[in-house]
């Protein structure tokens, strides 16, 4: 068993999952983890295939129907604290996230951080092949993020991170209450108050070039409001 354990939460991704799988199978320092909400495209049928064929290298959580993205990573860690990783990674899996900057990531929690964060905005804009009101929305929740909580993060939606095993057992995962990509704000804003060290990494994120994005108007709104909500709650309660 590795010491590293990449989770990646699915809902239909057959298009993309036996490619990253391959490329992730050729870094050994990594274990994978897929958490899928059982997709009707047969995405968890392909990975347990890959899987009897890599036994030790990865492994399958099919869930019966589908909770949401937080819900899936939260399932993830649970599974990886049952066991003896030590370095815990979030990434999706369409090739947004660059399996080679994994590394980058690891060394910087092997090298002090407690929480590493693959960033696109801590030198620039680094996002390819997003509309530009796409980029200027995200850029600009970042920014609305880091004004409401106080956290000295850039990319405050970012889901290319890496923690060791000691934040996530500080944190109270039973607790974490959203389940869209206003669950990687809350995460990082838990980390923050718990005072771990946080690093940003850049990295250049690019958009998917095959299957469907995920994001949604209910998504976005639970982002803007849930934001104000975690801030308001961390004055009036004990992280």
């Amino acid at each position: 068993m590795s010491q590293a354990l990449v989770i990646i939460p699915t809902y239909n991704e057959i298009e993309n999952i036996a490619p990253i799988l391959q490329r992730l199978l050729a870094m050994e320092q990594y274990d994978v983890l897929v958490v899928d909400d059982n997709s009707p495209d047969g995405t968890a049928n392909k990975v347990q295939e890959i899987a009897q064929n890599n036994p030790g290298r990865i492994y399958l959580e099919k869930r019966l129907k589908k909770k949401g993205l937080g819900t899936a990573y939260i399932h993830g860690f649970k599974w990886a604290l049952e066991r003896d990783y030590q370095y815990i990674f979030e990434m999706d899996a369409d090739f947004s996230h660059n399996p080679d900057d994994l590394d980058y990531l690891y060394e910087a929690c092997k090298n002090g951080a407690d929480m590493s964060i693959g960033s696109r905005y801590v030198s620039g804009v680094n996002v390819v092949n997003w509309p530009m009101s796409r980029v200027l929305l995200s850029w600009l929740a970042s920014k609305y993020v880091r004004f409401i909580t106080g956290m000295d993060i850039h990319d405050t939606t970012a889901g290319f991170v890496c923690y060791q095993r000691r934040v996530l057992e500080a944190i109270n995962l039973n607790k974490i209450q959203f389940i869209g990509y206003a669950f990687q704000i809350e995460m990082k804003f838990k980390a923050y108050l718990k005072k771990f060290t946080i690093i940003e990494v850049p990295v250049i994120f690019t958009d998917r070039f095959r299957g469907k994005s995920k994001m949604s108007g209910g998504i976005i709104s639970e982002a803007i409001f849930g934001v104000i909500k975690l801030k308001l709650k961390s004055i009036f309660s004990s992280p």
